[in-house]
């Protein structure tokens, strides 16, 4: 037996460490971290209930947009038509009035009809950036 007090040495590998994270962020940058990842899920969130909110908005302006571009391709290339026919009526000559003319109010229908869907793209493209906001 010995004589003196005993001391009572843990081994090193028993000795209680504080639990380390996983995560090698500190924890301002954790904090950081979680509110830059709330904001993306609360944009996404909003983006979403949004589109649910304005779906019927959504079909009934594709439905009306389809319908415009339809138009305005569809009149000018039957005006273009119909003069032509006139023309090719009243003065007869060896080039047909009627395709040129068809051809012409073609061009312009189509001319007419991008110039709608990009005027409409850029308004949707400035809605979801507003909203974004």
């Amino acid at each position: 037996m010995k004589n003196g007090p005993e001391k009572d040495i843990k081994p090193a590998s028993t000795q209680s460490d504080p639990p380390r994270s996983a995560d090698p962020l500190s924890g301002d940058q954790q904090d950081d971290h979680q509110k830059r990842y709330s904001q993306q899920v609360g944009k996404i969130a909003k983006r979403k209930l949004n589109a649910q909110r304005h779906v019927t908005k959504t079909v009934w302006s594709g439905l009306g947009m389809m319908g415009l571009v339809g138009w305005s391709v569809a009149i000018p290339t039957l005006l273009g038509a119909t003069l032509g026919m006139w023309l090719d009526g009243r003065y007869p000559d060896t080039h047909s009035w009627t395709l040129a003319l068809l051809i012409a109010g073609l061009c312009l229908g189509c001319f007419n009809a991008w110039h709608w869907v990009d005027k409409e793209d850029k308004n949707i493209h400035r809605n979801e950036e507003d909203e974004d906001d």
